[in-house]
């Protein structure tokens, strides 16, 4: 089942089965195996960090970083700047759950916020803990991974966070 496409970008989750557990770090680490240069690569760790940590003062555990969902988000972080465009759809009509299953992450729920503008990884979490819907988001227990993208250039930061159950 996938949602219906909305117009307006806004937090979204998709419909959710029972996640299957795995385990998970008490915090991510740099992925040694995370492509891209290295202050892109640490900005997307921390923001990763930044999460687990008001994660876990809500009692919610860590999220372990996953390579394919960073991928599916670094790759519409970088779309959103190259095409100009501030959406979770892409231009093309795809859809983040279509991006993240492109990427080979299969998991019966996800969930994606988005953000543009802010010029660093503590800017734009406390931007998502200040929003509603993107700290439901963050916030929920049932999601077990993430992936965070960040395209740098003139008009951004554009800021995507991927999230799995699996």
């Amino acid at each position: 089942m996938r949602p219906t496409p909305k117009p307006t970008p806004k937090p979204t989750v998709s419909p959710t089965k029972s996640p299957t557990k795995s385990p998970t770090k008490s915090a991510p680490s740099p992925s040694s195996t995370a492509k891209g240069p290295a202050n892109v690569v640490a900005a997307e760790d921390e923001v990763a960090r930044l999460t687990n940590a008001a994660r876990q003062e809500q009692g919610c555990g860590p999220l372990r970083i996953d390579e394919k969902l960073r991928r599916a988000a670094r790759g519409h972080s970088d779309d959103m700047a190259a095409k100009g465009y501030f959406d979770h759809n892409s231009q093309d009509g795809r859809t983040p759950w279509d991006r993240i299953k492109a990427a080979g992450y299969t998991s019966s729920m996800f969930a994606e916020n988005i953000a543009k503008g802010q010029q660093t990884p503590e800017a734009v979490v406390k931007a998502w803990l200040n929003s509603p819907g993107h700290r439901a988001n963050i916030m929920n227990c049932k999601l077990k991974a993430i992936g965070v993208g960040v395209h740098f250039g003139s008009g951004g930061p554009w800021w995507t966070q991927d999230f799995g159950g699996t």
